[in-house]
């Protein structure tokens, strides 16, 4: 039983460390190191709830879960009691869900992404103040980016034309190419995909909102390689007061109505504090044990 018992400590474990870092503040000084460690985190949970119900599914053969699973498919002799099986059924329906909403949450997206380029294609206008980018006539500030695999588009309002002055203007802009260079919407997906698995878990809320947080630092800090910080500090402040309305659904927005998060990325942009070293070590080294521990453990004898 030793493989079925470490898996569900990694479990609950994953579930304690999520909450630790939902609350975390020294993930926005290395934002990328933070997402790393999220999606660590998530898959390890997966992996290692998954296996705790089948490796206790499968105690009877005495094989672990690689050696147990084809005994339990050559197995007529019904050797599981009502307990194993419930957990088996639990394994098989939770590994179905998450995988189902996964991929109904990449469809939702192309379908929404899909929608609005369409709808792009008849309302905007192309700008040679703004190369490459879509504008929306439209009084409000808007500026968000249409992530795609062949061709990813930057969309601003001539609100936001407006509203900033060209060096602003451009770091908003090297801040949405952040978003479609690094695919940061590919990051969110399952996240928001276990939100509509558990939507009554506030965990799972919190989680999502701490990784959206990041990939918007990620995408600043990528920004900032090409413009100066204090441009986009300027930005963000200006759309905040703005209050912008929601991105569309399925794109990536660069800023929110949401005064906390835009402060803390303002702050972090006029006065960077870098990730000490021994935080970052640590959390290098935990993100491929989070990823494969739990995977290991799938061949070891219970």
């Amino acid at each position: 039983m030793t493989g079925a018992a470490l898996l569900a400590l990694i479990s609950i474990g994953t579930v304690g460390g999520a909450h630790l870092l939902s609350r975390a503040r020294w993930t926005w000084r290395s934002p990328r190191t933070a997402i790393a460690l999220w999606q660590a985190l998530g898959l390890g949970w997966g992996v290692a709830t998954i296996g705790a119900l089948l490796g206790f599914a499968l105690l009877p053969y005495d094989h672990g879960i690689v050696g147990g699973v084809p005994l339990l498919l050559a197995d007529h002799s019904a050797r599981l009691d009502v307990w194993h099986v419930a957990a088996l059924l639990a394994a098989v329906t939770l590994a179905a869900v998450l995988l189902a909403m996964l991929a109904y949450a990449v469809v939702r997206v192309v379908r929404a992404r899909r929608r609005h380029r369409a709808l792009l294609a008849l309302i905007s206008r192309r700008d040679a103040a703004v190369p490459g980018t879509l504008v929306l006539d439209h009084p409000a500030a808007a500026a968000y980016c249409v992530p795609g695999v062949r061709s990813s588009k930057v969309v601003v309002s001539a609100g936001t034309l407006e509203l900033l002055d060209p060096a602003e203007l451009a770091a908003v802009l090297a801040h949405e190419r952040a978003h479609a260079r690094e695919r940061h919407d590919l990051v969110l997906l399952p996240f928001a995909s276990l939100r509509q698995v558990f939507p009554q878990i506030g965990l799972v809320g919190r989680c999502l909102d701490a990784v959206e947080l990041l990939i918007e630092m990620a995408a600043d800090d990528r920004a900032r390689r090409h413009r100066s910080p204090r441009e986009l500090a300027t930005a963000l402040l200006r759309f905040a007061a703005a209050r912008p309305a929601a991105a569309p659904s399925g794109t990536l927005g660069v800023a929110t109505a949401d005064d906390i998060p835009v402060m803390a990325r303002v702050n972090r942009l006029l006065q960077p504090v870098p990730l000490g070293r021994p935080t970052r070590v640590a959390a290098t080294v935990a993100v491929p044990l989070l990823a494969l521990v739990p995977l290991l453990l799938y061949a070891l004898p219970h």
